[in-house]
């Protein structure tokens, strides 16, 4: 029998209440909105879930997270973070849920069932302020964003087809 291909899972992260906090959820409901995946691939909403994102975790062999990062370079810009970055990084101090993200890590690390993990971060605007729209500047990055998610997830045996606009209706 031949090895099924890894489970790869999509986890777009941060609170969209606050602007650019939920370019991650937004980068995955783009996403989905625009491609059909393969079935080794799961996309999701984690929302700020911390601990409560575990099961999915450990549940996939590879997870492409897409969040904001604070890493001090102008709004936009887009990380990959895998490895020691991601306990290392100045912007996992400086976010609510992305030390929570780092700690569920390790806690699937201690059970055995770790997937393999890329941060695919991109720098906020504005964080602070409620409102559900991203501001403009990050906004124009998110298809940059989505083409550096895409690019992970071919290198990890996923596909993304572009769904057919004529489908719709």
């Amino acid at each position: 029998m031949p090895d099924s291909p890894q489970k790869i899972l999509i986890l777009g992260v941060g609170n969209i209440l606050y602007t650019d906090e939920g370019v991650g959820v937004r980068a995955v409901e783009q996403l989905l909105a625009t491609y059909d995946f393969s079935d080794n691939v799961t996309l999701m909403d984690g929302g700020n879930l911390g601990m409560r994102l575990m099961e999915p975790l450990m549940a996939c062999d590879y997870c492409i997270v897409l969040d904001a990062v604070l890493g001090g370079d102008a709004p936009g810009t887009v990380y990959r973070l895998t490895g020691e970055d991601l306990r290392k990084s100045l912007a996992f101090k400086d976010s609510m849920h992305q030390s929570d993200l780092v700690d569920t890590l390790i806690y699937c690390e201690l059970v055995g069932k770790r997937p393999d993990t890329v941060v695919i971060g991109m720098e906020p605007f504005d964080f602070k302020n409620m409102a559900v729209e991203l501001s403009p500047d990050v906004a124009a990055r998110v298809p940059h964003m989505i083409e550096v998610a895409l690019a992970e997830l071919a290198a990890a045996g996923g596909t993304a087809t572009p769904k057919c606009a004529c489908n719709n209706g």
